[in-house]
């Protein structure tokens, strides 16, 4: 007779421990991977791994499976309904950082080295990268439910593991990608194209550009070029960055990976032997993984997941029980899920993010955004190499330890090269020089531009350019519209914003637009709108993290974020100088 499967396996005192053991182990092999424990890395790998290879033979032994895997559920699945939920509140941002990915540099030089492929591309993504930002957020937070409460286990293992190597193999690529090494890639140029004439020049006068074939319309051309390195993987979209202070490094993150693959491994292994959850069973995954999603909630300073979470699980149990022959299953669980997602997804792609973590969120002092870099402190150190065992060691060319070891006058050791070393990481302000709106001289002669109270020294040559950064921060009041792109944008409430401009200029509030556009398309759209308020200059990165809606209105008050406006919640004339210019 076959041996029925239980969560205590031969001994659940003895499992519990090598389950506590594991992950135990788990951390400790992690840490020893970490840059802050580099004095102890040894020790913590060599004990890392002995405790994880003892405690995985005795849940083995004592048949624990199915009770690691059920921890590994808990922990999976409230990270996977976290992670899923950071990135589905500002799903337009992660698919800023898809765009990075799929830029010819980014990740496709991977292929095109590995394989031999220069021709090779993944840019045609870029135009669904916001169809696949949402996609993804809404496939972890399925996935993470179901996990939870054990639904098409089989399938939600095959499609974790997947999505988990995948991602890993991103973190990876992202942690090891050199700036400096060069790959060769392959363009296609229309011989109408300028570049075209140029590359032409450049293969000439070149080694690294190397003209393939050229037609009467087409040009080919191979060329060494630098691969396109990402800082960030936006696991966690900018929660982390806001909430902690930085986002994880790229090797944190991979690390963070390799710890989800090793974890969700656990469930697919187990896959056969999981069962739906019973009503007892499903209380104790609930109240367990709801810990987990508090502890990240607390991390993130939003308690939303919690209630999402609460939400989304109960919902598709709900959905279970009183769905009858089409929806009484684990697809209408899921398509529940996608509901209750999908409509969060529409609420801020509509209007903005529920939680904003970005430098100019509601209530962000700019000042103390601006100021909050850090310097980094490094220390460069001579390398020494043992001629004959290969040993390296490292000096501080101005220590005592040093100077006393005479290292240089040992025939055994010779110099090697010299690395630096970090002390303290450096930290780029929240808000950088991106930050910088600008207008020309000329312009303002020219077009009669409005400028209130900015002080302009139009008889000093040497300015050429005017930018209202500090008049931004240091005004006692101003109302601020910003539009990452005029033709992209969504006017329909143009009107409503005209109003506030002429309700600001009858209470000498300034008002003040800014955008990424030429001046001809700016000249243009003020002809077009008979648009009166100065329109001032900015690099689109940083209007991006503005605001995720396209325009946005701003009201700033001594520096200070004091209300943000959507397209679609622009307020009508007489709201806006109750709340505002009264």
């Amino acid at each position: 007779m076959k041996e029925k499967k239980t969560i205590q396996g031969k001994s659940l005192l003895f499992n519990i421990v090598f389950v506590v053991l594991n992950l135990a182990g788990l951390t400790f092999t992690v840490l020893g991977f970490h840059d802050n424990f580099e004095d102890k890395s040894t020790l913590f790998r060599v004990l890392g791994v002995l405790m994880l290879l003892l405690s995985i033979a005795g849940l083995v032994i004592f048949r624990g499976k199915l009770l690691m895997s059920s921890v590994a559920r808990v922990l999976v699945g409230g990270l996977f309904i976290v992670s899923g939920l950071v990135k589905a509140n500002d799903p337009i941002g992660f698919s800023y950082k898809l765009e990075e990915y799929f830029e010819d540099g980014a990740l496709a030089f991977r292929i095109k080295e590995w394989f031999s492929a220069p021709e090779f591309s993944m840019e045609f993504f870029m135009d669904y990268a916001l169809i696949l930002s949402v996609l993804i957020c809404i496939a972890e937070i399925i996935l993470g439910v179901l996990t939870i409460i054990g639904g098409k286990i089989k399938f939600v293992s095959y499609a974790m593991l997947i999505m988990m190597v995948f991602f890993t193999f991103l973190t990876w690529h992202t942690a090891n990608c050199d700036s400096t090494q060069k790959f060769v890639d392959r363009d296609t140029y229309s011989m109408l194209d300028p570049i075209a004439e140029m590359k032409i020049s450049e293969a000439k006068v070149s080694t690294e550009v190397t003209v393939i074939s050229r037609t009467a319309n087409l040009l080919v051309v191979e060329e060494m070029k630098m691969p396109q390195c990402v800082a960030d993987c936006g696991c966690f979209g900018d929660a982390m960055k806001g909430s902690v202070g930085r986002s994880l490094t790229p090797k944190e993150s991979l690390w963070k990976d390799i710890v989800l693959v090793y974890l969700v491994l656990w469930i697919f292994v187990a896959q056969f032997i999981i069962k739906r959850n019973t009503r007892k069973e499903n209380m104790v995954f609930i109240a367990t993984s709801m810990l987990v999603i508090l502890f990240f909630s607390w991390v993130f300073g939003w308690y939303f997941p919690v209630f999402f979470g609460l939400a989304s699980i109960f919902g598709a149990l709900w959905i279970l029980s009183i769905g009858g022959n089409y929806l009484g299953n684990y697809y209408g669980s899921a398509l529940f899920v996608s509901v209750l997602c999908g409509t969060l997804v529409w609420y801020v792609l509509s209007y903005i993010p529920l939680k904003d973590y970005r430098p100019y969120a509601v209530g962000s002092k700019l000042i103390e955004k601006m100021n909050d870099g850090v310097d980094g402190v490094y220390e460069s150190l001579l390398v020494y190499k043992n001629t004959k065992t290969g040993k390296t060691r490292e000096y501080s060319g101005t220590s005592t330890e040093y100077t006393e070891s005479k290292i240089w006058e040992d025939k055994e050791w010779v110099y090697d090269t010299m690395v630096q070393k970090v002390i303290i990481p450096t930290k780029i302000p929240s808000i950088t020089d991106q930050f910088n709106p600008f207008i020309g001289i000329d312009e303002v002669e020219e077009y009669e531009m409005k400028l209130d109270s900015v002080t302009i020294k139009m008889e000093d040559p040497s300015i050429t350019e005017i930018s209202i950064r500090d008049y931004i921060i240091n005004t006692e009041k101003i109302v601020l519209l910003s539009s990452k792109s005029l033709d992209e944008a969504d006017w329909r409430n143009l009107l409503r914003i005209k109003a506030i401009q002429k309700a600001c200029e009858e209470k000498g509030v300034p008002f003040v637009m800014i955008c990424s556009a030429s001046r001809e398309r700016i000249n243009a759209f003020r002809k077009k709108n008979n648009f009166t308020a100065p329109i001032f200059i900015n690099d689109e990165t940083e209007l991006k993290a503005i605001s995720r809606s396209n325009p946005t209105v701003l009201v700033i008050e001594k520096g200070v974020v004091t209300e943000k406006y959507s397209f679609r919640s622009t307020p009508k004339k007489e709201e806006f100088i109750t709340k505002h210019l009264n």
